[in-house]
């Protein structure tokens, strides 16, 4: 491991206010996005849209990295180009998904633990020949009737530092994914509850599988009532809670946080980034940003369609999402953004 070299990426993954752009569905998680729009769900049409992402003009101005699945990072473009090659040359830093899945945690019912460890020095190996610079791993938490259990955050906090571990040592910039879900009916107090104890489970195993934090970066969920809770928070409040509780539990060590969307709306997601990154912004330790999928590709997937014809135009759709999110990366975003059409 060159520590230097992790340092590096790690930076150039938050610089000039760019973002990730989360392109790793699983298959299946793929297909279900695909049926929802009516688009075939075969090996050839994933290749198609993820080409689609990957040839968007410009796309570079606004995201620093992608991060790809194990189907995606073994494509190639329609004239033979390896997606991984593409995306080099266009200044984006190639990433890899490399957890296996949230399976049931045996003797937890409705809690689930990331699987994948199992050859995964192996596997890392592997992708950093592929030419992946960094690699993420997600863990999923429940907000439910006595759950999170104590046990459960434990368990994915160790199965994080294991891989964040593994990872440097590979030469691959860990992105930890300690997600706590939006579904249920909690209230962003019990969210903040749980997501503050969850960081510093996991940033204690961090710490104790001697990853080096400088040569990393966080992606949480932001800190947010249940989708079912009746009182939903506003931006500005959203906003202040997410970072009370990264200011308590995020070594300032860490150079940046990149944001999941969790199933926020793309025009939220990026209202409330906005709003973490405005005034306040001096007075973080770490770089605010984007690590979106469904809130960067959703609207260039409807609009796509699986038809060669829109494909401009999705593109289109794609960059504005990426650019209002680099906007609010500056707290320069608003609403007058979407009016672009």
């Amino acid at each position: 491991m060159n520590a230097q070299e992790l340092i590096d990426i790690a930076k150039k993954l938050v610089a000039d206010d760019k973002g990730l752009l989360a392109m790793d569905e699983s298959t299946p998680t793929c297909n279900k996005r695909f049926a929802k729009v009516g688009i075939p769900q075969t090996e050839e049409m994933r290749r198609s849209y993820r080409e689609l992402i990957v040839t968007t003009p410009g796309l570079n101005g606004s995201i620093s990295g992608a991060i790809l699945s194990d189907e995606t990072i073994r494509q190639h473009q329609k004239d033979g180009i390896p997606f991984v090659k593409a995306l080099v040359n266009n200044g984006i830093v190639p990433g890899i998904k490399v957890d296996a899945g949230a399976k049931e945690l045996a003797g937890h019912s409705g809690e689930k633990i990331s699987e994948g460890l199992d050859g995964l020095r192996e596997r890392l190996a592997e992708y950093r020949r592929m030419g992946a610079q960094f690699a993420k791993w997600r863990a999923v938490i429940t907000i439910g009737d006595s759950i999170p259990s104590r046990s459960c955050i434990e368990a994915n906090a160790h199965a994080l530092a294991r891989y964040a571990a593994l990872s440097q040592e590979a030469g691959l910039v860990p992105v930890v994914e300690p997600e706590v879900l939006m579904d249920g009916n909690h209230t962003l107090e019990r969210c903040f509850e749980v997501s503050e104890n969850v960081l510093h489970t996991v940033f204690g195993q961090l710490y104790r599988q001697r990853v080096m934090l400088e040569g990393m970066l966080l992606k949480p969920n932001m800190v947010l009532p249940g989708l079912d809770c009746t009182e939903q928070e506003t931006v500005n409040q959203v906003a202040d809670a997410t970072l009370i509780c990264l200011l308590r539990a995020v070594p300032a060590a860490v150079p940046g946080i990149t944001f999941l969307s969790g199933g926020q709306s793309p025009e939220l997601a990026s209202a409330r980034l906005n709003a973490m990154n405005s005034g306040l912004r001096p007075k973080m330790p770490w770089a605010l940003s984007f690590s979106f999928a469904r809130a960067i590709q959703q609207p260039a997937l409807e609009i796509w369609q699986g038809q060669e014809l829109n494909a401009w135009e999705a593109q289109q759709a794609l960059q504005h999402r990426a650019r209002c999110n680099q906007a609010a990366r500056r707290g320069e975003y608003s609403i007058a953004m979407e009016q672009h059409e």
